[in-house]
């Protein structure tokens, strides 16, 4: 085992400690669902916390001076995107962000382009800001890699629709969408004068030599348009003290999402600018050293899939911590998350929660110690012969 890899196999004990992902199930079930994985944090992350709250006042706090900087400097070494350090709005979170940013460009009753199967609170948005849903589902191949309707998007794109939201790297199929991909989403933006919002949040996932490409670094005029959120919460491991950056090149557009605010989105506190300035300017060794470990429990998990349990696929992961598993050869008459849940005491993301194309799918986190993940795969192995169907 490498030193690298020691850091990410020690088993942490987080029953009893107010997460929802190792509180929501009873105690004998093995969750493995949402997108929190089940590693520390960075050393740097939590000495930086440690020394501010040894400091022990917590007023209201003035975002440090230099990090926007920081977060400049990220954005141009990871994703190859130069902007300046004014275009950055700092926000509680990511989900935060996309609702915020839809209200602020969207009429009312107007339309919203999104890519299903997507994250789940993404399906929230058309109803949280008054819009109609105009999905363009991704359409899935015999290999189990999605692809884009390019047609498909342009029908949904040209029916009233005044914003789209991309996910990419996508939650939960798992594209890393390629630049003429992104070109060609881009474009039908501009022809369709759609506004697009970008969840980025899992660009710092992404394997087999590729590089995410934010969408408004494609051009200028698709930059004009867009909102691309980002965020340390994933990255780092640090949800529970989230921020999110907002990238917004425009500055008519920066003016009208800070407007959005409305007094009701507060700005972020000072635990969180610690930890985003921390993450960013000394967490780079330790996420090279994660994403390392996160592949080979990609390749662990797709070889298991394949060779040890029966009647279920997993499409190749370009991108994120989240396998999509399906589930229909299997023939359950029920949904497979109920199965695996009562037979394999394992909780898994229900696919149906993701929308259109999700039924019949699971979604599982192997972002955890491969202890954990060999035992949540062994258990739904177990699961599936003592169905007596498969030998």
């Amino acid at each position: 085992m490498t030193q690298s890899d020691s850091d990410f196999e020690q088993l942490i004990e987080r029953r009893g400690t107010d997460s929802v992902k190792w509180t929501l199930f009873d105690g004998d079930v093995l969750p493995m669902w949402v997108a929190d994985m089940d590693f520390r944090a960075p050393r740097a992350v939590i000495k930086a916390l440690q020394q501010r709250v040894e400091h022990g006042v917590f007023g209201y706090p003035h975002e440090p001076p230099r990090l926007r900087d920081v977060v400049v400097d990220w954005i141009a070494r990871h994703y190859d995107w130069a902007v300046q350090p004014d275009t950055l709005v700092f926000l509680p979170n990511v989900a935060v962000g996309f609702n915020l940013a839809i209200q602020a460009v969207c009429k009312p009753g107007s339309g919203l382009l999104f890519q299903p199967p997507i994250y789940f609170p993404i399906l929230d948005v058309p109803k949280h800001a008054g819009l109609e849903a105009r999905p363009s589902e991704l359409v899935r191949g015999e290999d189990g890699r999605y692809e884009i309707d390019f047609d498909d998007v342009e029908r949904a794109a040209s029916e009233r629709c005044s914003a789209f939201i991309l996910c990419n790297p996508h939650n939960p199929v798992g594209r890393v969408f390629c630049r003429e991909e992104l070109e060609r989403l881009g474009e039908t933006c501009l022809r369709q004068d759609l506004f697009i919002c970008s969840d980025e949040i899992h660009a710092d996932f992404v394997y087999d030599g590729q590089g995410h490409i934010p969408i408004a670094s494609i051009d200028p005029e698709i930059a004009a348009r867009t909102i691309t959120l980002i965020a340390p919460n994933k990255s780092f491991n640090v949800a529970g003290i989230g921020c999110a950056i907002a990238v917004v090149t425009n500055p008519d557009l920066r003016r009208r999402l800070e407007e959005a605010r409305r007094g009701i989105v507060p700005h972020v506190g000072i635990m969180s600018y610690v930890m985003t300035d921390a993450a960013y300017r000394h967490g780079e060794q330790w996420l090279s050293q994660l994403i390392v470990y996160l592949a080979k429990n990609r390749s662990f998990v797709e070889e298991f899939v394949r060779d040890r349990l029966p009647g279920v696929r997993m499409g190749p992961i370009e991108g994120t911590y989240l396998a999509w598993l399906d589930c229909h050869d299997l023939g359950l008459e029920e949904s497979p998350h109920v199965f695996f849940l009562r037979e394999a005491r394992v909780g898994l993301n229900d696919g149906a929660r993701f929308g259109p194309g999700g039924e019949g799918f699971m979604r599982l986190n192997f972002a955890t110690p491969r202890l954990n993940l060999l035992d949540g795969l062994q258990r739904m192995r177990r699961a599936l012969l003592s169905r007596g169907d498969n030998t």
